[in-house]
């Protein structure tokens, strides 16, 4: 049986909730409340320990990297599926599948096809709920345009912080060569992640389709 793995983002969340464990334990045993308080408490530490354990795992994935397959970025639910106009580095018309990540999905991002990162750009902005539409212009978000000259393919990604995230983590800098489901960031909590594609792709989602990050192809080329 494998054991489950923690992503490296969530260390000082995990260490500090299991140091606030500790303290909470020796605080009931130097005061000794009434046995309610105590199983109040214990269960209050209990639900949020395992909800972050939960949030922090790390699975290990094999991307099947197809070719002409664009896979999901991440885990979630399809929210939008939809043309819109690209304004900051391919300056047109392009299709956008966005995917909702709730607080109990894995939050690890995965680079959905190979190129090359030519723009990455972090916005601040607001929280709105990551759901909403208007999430992709108005919130907290790091653009990446990605461009892969072989194949003259191209495509763009925000990730983008929903009303609990508070930090998008980036990895890959400018002018790094992606490969098809590479691990590229973490949105902590509630998120979302929008993929913009050229028009000429083929969808092979719709909305309210759940999907898995580099497992589930959503187009293709």
């Amino acid at each position: 049986m494998a054991l489950i793995r923690f992503h490296p983002e969530g260390r000082w969340w995990i260490g500090g909730t299991l140091l606030v464990g500790v303290l909470i334990g020796i605080g009931l045993l130097w005061t000794k409340p009434p046995w309610w308080v105590a199983l109040s408490v214990g269960v209050a530490w209990t639900i949020w320990t395992a909800l972050l354990l939960n949030f922090f795992r790390y699975p290990r994935r094999q991307c099947p990297a197809e070719a002409g397959m664009i896979y999901a970025p991440c885990d979630g639910r399809v929210v939008e599926v939809q043309r819109t106009f690209e304004p900051k580095y391919f300056h047109t018309e392009m299709l956008q599948i966005s995917i909702f990540m709730s607080p109990l999905n894995v939050h690890v991002n995965w680079a959905p096809a190979e190129g090359i990162l030519q723009m990455r750009e972090h916005m601040p902005g607001a929280y709105k709920v990551a759901w909403h539409p208007k999430a992709s212009l108005l919130n907290e978000q790091t653009f990446l345009a990605v461009t892969d000259p072989p194949t003259s393919r191209q495509y763009a990604l925000r990730q983008i912080a929903g009303v609990l995230a508070r930090r998008i983590s980036t990895y890959p800098r400018e002018g790094s060569r992606l490969r098809t489901g590479e691990e590229i960031g973490f949105i902590k909590f509630g998120s979302r992640v929008d993929v913009l594609l050229p028009t000429t792709v083929q969808v092979r989602v719709q909305v309210g389709q759940k999907v898995r990050g580099c497992l589930t192809p959503i187009a293709q080329w």
